[in-house]
């Protein structure tokens, strides 16, 4: 890993902004250790899509909305950690990181900051809210299945080459076989009656990702 690359030391300027926010007493070396780590894991060879960049992304939209948000702090700390944990071959990866994140946070962390972070990295495996009571969690964890979908809302070019990383990341699996099962997530995702759960993306990128996705699956299709 590059330790010095634009990307890690802009997002690991963040990182440390955010944990302090929370937690004052964390130290400058604390900060770099908990940082070094995340970044070592999104650059690990068998990502393509999640990697660093997906958190550059989801970042640039986090700076769009963070002011919506009741506890922003704790909201970018679970975008860096959402994927943090990420074996294409495996489907329980949103489990995992969520508890590498509890497991890595909880002494820096209280208890129901944990517990917080853990429940919204566990939705991100389906994107729908999970029953939280307090009604500003739930807006500010439907703000970050959001961001993590945002990429679905980009200009086809932008999207292209987003579905192009995905098959990189399954590359393990035989075209016809990801053909099958990419076109059933898509179509999975396209049955939903709103994309996006914010007003403010639903407005801003609902139509464009619905074309995307079907434009996808309309190539997909083509190229059995």
């Amino acid at each position: 890993m590059n330790e010095f690359s634009p990307i890690d030391a802009e997002l690991g300027n963040r990182f440390t902004l955010h944990l302090l926010a929370i937690n004052t007493d964390v130290t400058s070396a604390q900060a770099k250790t908990l940082w070094l780590d995340i970044a070592a894991r999104y650059n690990e060879i068998q990502r393509d899509y999640h990697t660093l960049r997906h958190i550059q992304q989801l970042f640039a939209q986090f700076d769009k909305i963070n002011h919506k948000l009741s506890k922003p702090h704790i909201i970018a700390l679970a975008l860096y950690y959402h994927d943090v944990i990420y074996d294409p071959a495996r489907s329980d990866n949103e489990l995992k990181s969520a508890a590498y994140a509890v497991k890595t946070l909880t002494r820096y962390l209280t208890d129901n900051q944990c517990q917080y972070i853990y429940a919204l990295i566990i939705m991100t495996a389906t994107h729908q809210l999970d029953e939280l009571a307090d009604h500003q969690k739930r807006s500010d964890a439907a703000y970050l299945l959001d961001m993590d979908l945002s990429i679905l809302g980009v200009p086809w070019p932008d999207y292209e080459r987003y579905a192009q990383a995905i098959r990189q990341e399954y590359v393990h699996v035989p075209i016809m076989d990801y053909r099958i099962g990419r076109i059933t997530v898509l179509e999975r995702l396209l049955v939903h009656p709103q994309l996006y759960l914010t007003e403010y993306y639903h407005e801003r990128l609902e139509m464009q990702a619905r074309e995307n996705i079907a434009r996808e699956i309309r190539f997909l299709r083509a190229s059995e």
